[in-house]
């Protein structure tokens, strides 16, 4: 190629239904800090499709694949979280750069993921403790107060060796994602984001 060749390098820019709702919500309550708001939000909804596409394959895993019974309980637990998150990281890693930040490209994306995976690792590390060490109470509290409930939608119903743990374990999911949210935000925006205004 010559020197006098120009080389038009094409961004994708993707483009949904949720960006004209997302702008004017954006506008109306970000004021000058709109295109914050913008991708905070965008940032919030990749993350729910990311936390969606977790709990259900957390779901698959413990009921076909690794189920959470003994021997090795605990493991299987961590193991199939951590599978779990990793699958909606990746997810959640490509809509970002492709629609939350599509504007941030002095990085090389090698750099942006190793960044970006970092930042995920530091999460998966607090939440694979907090769930870990916090499943087992939290079914052992939640099976007694959910089961009338449960028991409404199927009569005769008896918690399973593994119900309980199931359910502390999505239970201990659903706050740790929370917490791993907005952590993951402010430390992406901050550092691998930051060169976008």
């Amino acid at each position: 190629m010559s020197q006098s060749e120009t080389v038009k390098i094409r961004r994708i820019v993707v483009r949904n239904p949720l960006d004209a709702p997302i702008n004017a919500i954006a506008e109306r309550f970000g004021g000058a800090k709109s295109k914050e708001v913008e991708r905070f939000i965008k940032f919030a909804i990749v993350g729910a499709f990311g936390a969606v596409l977790d709990s259900l394959t957390l779901f698959f895993l413990q009921a076909w694949v690794i189920p959470p019974i003994e021997p090795h309980k605990d493991l299987k637990v961590a193991v199939a979280s951590s599978i779990a998150f990793f699958v909606a990281v990746t997810s959640n890693f490509i809509w970002n750069r492709v629609w939350t930040f599509p504007d941030s490209r002095s990085r090389s994306m090698r750099r942006q993921m190793a960044q970006f995976t970092f930042i995920s690792f530091v999460g998966w590390i607090a939440r694979t403790v907090w769930i870990s060490t916090s499943y087992r109470w939290l079914g052992a509290t939640l099976m007694p107060i959910l089961l009338p409930e449960i028991q409404l939608l199927r009569p005769g119903y008896v918690p399973s060796v593994s119900a309980e743990a199931k359910l502390g374990t999505m239970a201990a999911w659903a706050i740790g994602v929370a917490v791993v949210m907005v952590w993951n935000f402010l430390a992406n925006r901050l550092w691998t984001y930051n060169d976008v205004k």
